[in-house]
């Protein structure tokens, strides 16, 4: 198969879709690899690197689309790219398609096998490639927050972790899966108080044995997030529903009975967002104020530290792309059923079921085109 990699063009994307050293296992599968010039650029790779590890460099995107079979990326395929996308063609990438009804019709129309990262799903309902960049943004999540409370930043003043005599900083931490387990413990350690909501239970069972004391598992409900909200200075929406939308748990009323220079995370804007009040923004222009509260809504976070999360993506991305490079796609999701929930979009027809519900849009089970 013959596998492209793509420079990101999203605002301040400088991650890559794969390394030099993945390009190097992908040619011993005997498969061959065409990369951007300068997509590496930004994690730290050059193209002598990607040359070395057997890949081929060509200029442009638009020779990248025509060459390969499958095209890997980072970021979903921006509006200039969906001309150059072929029929047939697979699209392996984080898509985010429930948040994106613009992308969704563009692949329908395209007739493309697009594979969303973030859709891939283990047995035990973990996202195996959405786990790393999880991880790289809940502890960017509480980096940034600290960052924007203070004063210079237009925040209210506070250091989270407090000093001696002086009462640390409030974290409200709402959703306890990967992102917003990272978020806590970067929060606590750093010394603030942290509140984790959550309505698993057995997940607070859980987070309240292997957390330090200085963060408490709270069942989540309307009540008790409003009363967490007024004594928050910083709070991280971490809500996922895994290729759904994300439900807005705070209202704008709820938003306006925090403390005003208070700081919101919304690392769940690339699904749309938790925060009724969030809209995407980015690297350059990363915040925005709303009621008076600081809004940090980039919808590529792990973009801000690209070697980190290129290195991290590709360890995650690897094994499943060399799955369907060597099988091709069909035969890699009935070899492996952690694949077929990737599967989002298929000739024009929606197969994940969040993405359909999301539009309103016609479902077809990806097992009808298996068989």
């Amino acid at each position: 198969m013959i596998i492209g990699i793509l420079k990101e063009i999203k605002t301040a994307e400088n991650r890559v879709g794969m390394t030099p050293a993945g390009v190097e296992t992908m040619t011993r599968h005997r498969h061959q690899v065409l990369v951007e010039q300068g997509a590496g650029a930004g994690s730290g790779f050059t193209d002598d690197e990607y040359r070395q590890a057997g890949a081929t460099l060509l200029a442009t995107a638009a020779e990248i689309y025509a060459g390969a079979d499958m095209v890997m990326h980072v970021k979903e395929p921006q509006p200039c790219e969906y001309p150059l996308i072929r029929r047939d063609q697979i699209i392996f990438t984080y898509l985010h398609l429930a948040a994106e009804e613009e992308l969704t019709r563009a692949l329908m129309t395209a007739g493309s096998v697009n594979i969303a990262y973030e859709t891939i799903q283990k047995n035990d309902r973990s996202l195996p490639l959405l786990t790393p960049m999880s991880e790289v943004a809940g502890r960017m999540a509480a980096q940034e927050g600290a960052n924007y409370l203070q004063m210079s930043n237009g925040g209210r003043g506070i250091l989270l972790g407090g000093v001696p005599g002086v009462e640390p900083g409030n974290v409200v931490v709402i959703g306890c899966g990967v992102v917003g387990l990272n978020a806590a413990r970067i929060a606590s350690g750093l010394g603030a108080r942290v509140y984790m909501l959550d309505i698993d239970l057995d997940r607070l069972r859980y987070l309240s044995e292997i957390m330090p004391g200085n963060c408490y598992a709270v069942m989540s409900s309307r009540p008790k997030l409003r009363q967490l909200l007024r004594e928050a200075d910083l709070v991280v929406g971490a809500v996922l529903i895994p290729g759904a939308k994300a439900p807005k748990v705070v209202s704008r009323e709820m938003l306006q009975e925090m403390k005003p220079g208070s700081v919101v995370v919304d690392v769940a804007i690339d699904q749309g967002g938790c925060f009724e009040t969030s809209r995407p923004t980015t690297h350059t222009q990363p915040t925005y104020i709303v009621d008076g509260i600081i809004h940090y809504c980039v919808a590529n976070m792990p973009g801000a530290v690209p070697l980190t999360s290129t290195l991290a993506l590709t360890n995650a991305t690897l094994p499943y792309a060399l799955q369907i490079a060597d099988k091709g796609w069909k035969q890699a999701c009935r070899d492996n059923e952690e694949i077929r929930p990737g599967v989002n979009v298929v000739g024009g027809r929606i197969t994940f079921k969040g993405v359909a519900e999301a539009f309103n849009m016609e479902h077809t089970p990806i097992e009808s085109f298996l068989d």
